[in-house]
């Protein structure tokens, strides 16, 4: 009879606490609705520092963020974004080059569009009603994205004002739940000027400004308590190129912020450019695809 006096209480509390872990993961789940990854072409991690980014750096302080995630090689743009959002390497989804438009190497395994699963492909399907978008400056993109998953496929012609503008609009009149927003700056600068320049240094000035005033559409539709805001990059570079095994080649920023996500984290696991379609899709409460080979990123959440 003692046993059961003690032993009844005992289970009763922690089925109460039980429902009240589950309702403290069901409402974190709940509270990312949008995310919205900013990719800035050729923006090298070792340029934030010393760059006059103060809003970026305002997010980065709200958040969580490394300046330590590495590409995949080469240390170029369709590779490397393909291997963003599709959680794997280039052997293994077959985009292999700076400008690749369909795979050099066969993927290891398609869907019923003939590609490599992306974080795109796997959030319409396992959530059909999501709105998805992508604005981007550079045409390469295009060649990566599955057109009918996406309610809005923007190619601007290298237009970055209309880059900006479209993805405002978007933001404003839309509210889609997976936004990618691609500039080609600072890549531009880096190749005419030379990365690690003033003039580089001085088109990070003008990425600052088009992060707050992404930034600041999210807040002005009310939408900041429920939105991850990402911000990316593809390669650094050294000289006039990229493409190298360099540090300034080979690693990029990883910035995070919004509901869920740590305060003022500097991430220290190590990290690589496909962890980040696996993270994503995490804080969009999907399931990575199995054939995924990146790791989700848990440092960057709160526990």
């Amino acid at each position: 009879m003692t046993r059961k006096r003690i032993i009844l209480p005992f289970l009763i509390g922690l089925s109460y606490c039980l429902i009240q872990v589950q309702t403290v993961f069901s409402q974190q789940a709940q509270a990312i609705n949008h995310v919205i990854v900013i990719g800035f072409d050729g923006f090298g991690a070792y340029s934030v520092e010393k760059a006059n980014m103060p809003y970026l750096k305002t997010l980065m302080q709200k958040g969580a963020y490394t300046l330590k995630t590495r590409s995949v090689l080469p240390s170029s743009s369709a590779v490397n974004w393909a291997s963003m959002f599709m959680g794997a390497s280039p052997t293994f989804h077959g985009y292999t080059e700076w400008g690749s438009q369909t795979p050099e190497i066969p993927s290891v395994t398609t869907n019923k569009a003939g590609l490599f699963p992306s974080l795109f492909t796997e959030l319409k399907s396992q959530k059909p009603s999501s709105k998805i978008a992508a604005v981007y400056s550079w045409e390469g993109i295009g060649h990566l994205l599955e057109d009918r998953v996406l309610n809005q496929n923007i190619h601007t012609d290298g237009k970055e004002e209309e880059t900006l503008n479209q993805a405002i609009r978007l933001i404003e009149n839309e509210r889609p739940n997976l936004l990618f927003v691609h500039f080609d700056e600072p890549d531009g600068v880096g190749h005419d000027k030379g990365h690690d320049t003033q003039e580089y240094y001085e088109e990070l000035k003008n990425v600052d400004k088009k992060i707050k005033a992404i930034h600041q559409a999210v807040v002005k539709t009310g939408l900041e308590e429920n939105t991850l805001f990402v911000v990316v990059a593809d390669h650094g570079g050294i000289d006039k190129g990229h493409g190298g095994k360099t540090l300034s080649e080979v690693e990029v920023p990883w910035v995070m912020a919004g509901p869920s996500v740590s305060q003022g984290k500097v991430v220290q696991s190590p990290t690589i450019i496909y962890d980040i379609g696996p993270t994503l899709a995490r804080a969009l409460g999907i399931e990575g695809n199995p054939v995924w080979r990146g790791k989700i990123i848990q440092e960057f959440f709160r526990d």
